[in-house]
């Protein structure tokens, strides 16, 4: 049986990478947010041509089902060329969306508290714990008051980065890259 070392460097690596781009989002809000939409919009030209590709192969041997793949593909197009042509709409959407993402990527971390503090020790449970008390807290006050989610999400997305990266090269140290 190979024997692994405590030091979980795919973590570390995700970890560095997070904090990098957190600074970069933290200092650049603004163009965080317009590279996420133009990348939502290309992902979404290419899957709509996918979808308009299976309506024209698949049309003469099903029924409904292509239609559906025709509409969807159109749709998706549309939708693509929109968030490229104007990335505004797109970043709108983002930041309206950007609390419930926090919420609930927060409560999917605070399910595996258990584990964590097994595997990793307290200091690593107590450290997951606040930083996704902290996402939970900064995802109702987004919600709550939407312009502080539309104002201030890149520099919250940024924030809540580096809290990742830290929190990812806090696992790549721990006892947990050799339990699991």
């Amino acid at each position: 049986m190979r024997r692994r070392s405590g030091f979980g460097w795919l973590e570390l690596v995700i970890g560095i990478l997070l904090v990098i781009l957190g600074i970069f989002t933290f200092l650049r809000p603004r163009s965080i947010l317009t590279a996420i939409v133009i990348a939502y919009g290309v992902i979404a030209i290419v899957t709509g041509i996918a979808d308009v590709v299976f309506f024209v192969k698949a049309e003469r041997y099903t029924g409904f089902g292509p239609a559906v793949s025709l509409v969807s593909g159109i749709l998706s197009i549309m939708v693509g060329v929109m968030l490229l042509v104007y990335p505004g709409a797109g970043t709108l959407v983002a930041a309206l969306l950007l609390p419930i993402w926090f919420i609930a990527h927060c409560i999917s971390r605070l399910c595996h508290l258990s584990i964590i503090r097994i595997t990793a020790g307290n200091f690593y449970y107590y450290a997951t714990l606040i930083v996704n008390i902290i996402g939970i807290v900064l995802g109702f006050l987004m919600i709550i008051w939407p312009a502080l989610s539309l104002f201030s999400a890149g520099i919250l997305i940024g924030t809540y980065l580096i809290l990742l990266g830290v929190d990812s090269i806090a696992i790549a140290v721990s006892e947990i890259g050799s339990k699991w």
